[in-house]
C-alpha cells in the first residue's frame, strides 16, 4: 500500500496530527514579563527583602488568552472540520493525479493512504454528505487494509504458537486509536465487546481460536481461508513481467536524459536505479530470474535491496524485543519476520522453515516457563522447591 501525503493538501492541520497538542510559543510569557512591574517591601525585622510581582491588567489577559488557546488545541477538530479537511484533502489529490473520479474503468485513481483514521471514517460514511459511493467505497477498502494490517503477521504467528491473546489484544489497541464518531456508532460498540470477550476466551483457553459473534478477527480469518481457497496470490511470473516492464520504464526515462541506468552506487555517471515501488514479491522475482529476463546486475541489485529490507525488518523486530520485558519477544519477532514474507523472498533470504521451527519450539518453551512462574507465584509458592 503506497501512502501518500495527502494531508499536505487539507484546509487546516487536522490531517496532520488529529488530536495534537499545540507547542506554547511563549509569545504570552514574554510579555507578561515585559508588562510586570514589581513592589518591593522590606522587613525591617528581616534580612532578606520579599519581592512581590505583579501583573499589569494587559498582562493579565494575554496570559488568559495563552490559557484559552491551549485548552482549544487539547480538543479534537468538530465532525464539520474533519469533513471539509477531508473534502479538501481528496478534492487535491484529483488535481495531482488529473483525474476526476476516485475509481475510473474499474479502478482505483487516488490513494487515502495519506489521511487519518477520523477522516477516512467521514469519508467510508459520507458524514455530510459530501463523498461519492466511490469515495466511499475506496475509504472503506483502506480502514480495512488498515486494519488486516495489523492483524495479518500476528494471525499467522498465532496459529504456530496458539497464542491467540496476542491478537486480541493488538486488535483492541488498534480499535481503541477511533475517533469520536466511530466510537459511538453501533458496529464499533458491538465490534469492541466482541474483542474483549474473545480475548477473555483465549486467556481462559490457550491454543484455541474463539469462536464469538461480531468479532472482526474471527472474519479476517475467515476471508484469509476463502482468499487461499480462491487461489487469488498473483502468479509468480506475473510479478516478474511487471518488475521487468517497472525496470524498462526506468531505463527509457534514464535514456531521454541521455544517461543510463546504473545498478551500482560505486559507478559514478549514470541514473541509480530506484527500487522504492517495487515490493519485496517483486524483488524476490527479479533476485530469483526465474525466466531469465533479468542481467546480472538487475539480479545482484535487486539481492541486495531485498537484503537490506530484511535486515531491517529483523532489527527492528530485536530492537523492540529489547526495548520490553516480555522474554518471548525476541522469538516473536523472527517470527513476525517470517510470517510476514512471501515463498519466494524466504527462498532468496534463505530463511528456512527450521528457523521458523526453532522460533516457534522457543516460544513455547519460554511461554511455558512465564506461565509456571505466574502460577507458583499466585500460589504463593516457588517452582524450584
Amino acid at each position: 500500500m503506497t501512502v501518500s501525503n495527502a494531508g499536505a493538501y487539507a484546509s487546516s492541520s487536522y490531517l496532520a496530527n488529529a488530536y495534537g497538542r499545540s507547542t506554547a510559543t511563549g509569545t504570552a510569557a514574554a510579555a507578561a514579563t515585559a508588562n510586570a512591574t514589581a513592589d518591593t517591601t522590606s522587613a525591617s525585622d528581616k534580612s532578606d527583602a520579599a519581592t512581590v510581582v505583579t501583573l499589569s491588567a494587559a498582562a493579565q489577559a494575554q496570559l488568559a488568552a495563552a490559557e484559552t488557546t491551549n485548552e482549544a488545541a487539547d480538543k479534537p477538530a468538530s465532525s464539520n472540520a474533519v469533513v471539509a479537511d477531508a473534502r479538501a484533502a481528496i478534492d487535491a489529490l484529483y488535481t495531482k493525479a488529473k483525474v476526476a473520479a476516485a475509481i475510473v474503468d474499474g479502478k482505483q485513481t487516488i490513494d487515502l493512504g495519506g489521511l487519518d483514521r477520523r477522516s477516512l471514517y467521514a469519508i467510508a460514511n459520507n458524514t455530510g454528505g459530501q463523498f461519492t459511493a466511490d469515495e466511499q467505497k475506496i475509504a472503506k477498502k483502506e480502514l480495512q487494509e488498515r486494519f488486516d494490517a495489523v492483524l495479518a503477521p500476528r494471525v499467522a504467528v498465532a496459529e504456530l504458537t496458539g497464542d491467540w491473546n496476542r491478537v486480541y489484544q493488538a486488535a483492541l489497541d488498534h480499535m481503541k486509536q477511533a475517533g469520536p464518531e466511530e466510537k459511538e456508532s453501533p458496529t464499533y460498540k458491538a465490534q469492541l465487546a466482541a474483542l474483549e470477550k474473545a480475548q477473555q476466551a483465549a486467556l481462559n483457553k490457550p491454543g484455541t481460536m474463539p469462536s464469538v459473534k461480531d468479532d472482526p478477527v474471527g472474519a479476517y480469518v475467515a476471508r484469509m481461508k476463502a482468499a487461499e481457497q480462491d487461489d487469488v496470490v498473483r502468479d509468480f511470473g506475473d510479478v516478474a513481467s511487471a518488475a521487468r516492464t517497472k525496470l524498462d520504464r526506468q531505463i527509457e526515462a534514464a535514456a531521454a536524459k541521455g544517461r543510463d541506468l546504473i545498478f551500482n552506487s560505486a559507478r559514478r555517471v549514470g541514473e541509480m536505479v530506484d527500487f522504492s515501488d517495487f515490493d519485496n514479491r517483486s524483488l524476490s522475482a527479479i533476485a530469483l530470474n526465474e525466466g531469465k529476463q533479468f542481467s546480472g546486475e538487475e539480479v545482484r541489485a535487486a539481492k541486495l535491496e531485498l537484503d537490506q529490507r530484511t535486515r531491517q525488518t529483523l532489527l527492528t523486530a530485536f530492537e523492540q524485543a529489547g526495548s520490553t520485558s516480555d522474554p518471548a519477544s525476541f522469538s516473536l519477532g523472527l517470527l513476525y519476520s517470517y510470517q510476514s514474507m512471501s515463498a519466494e523472498e524466504r527462498q532468496v533470504m534463505n530463511f528456512t522453515t527450521d528457523l521458523r521451527d526453532m522460533a516457534v519450539s522457543q516460544y513455547r518453551t519460554t511461554s511455558s516457563v512465564i506461565s509456571m512462574l505466574q502460577q507458583a507465584a499466585g500460589g504463593g509458592g516457588s517452582i524450584f522447591g
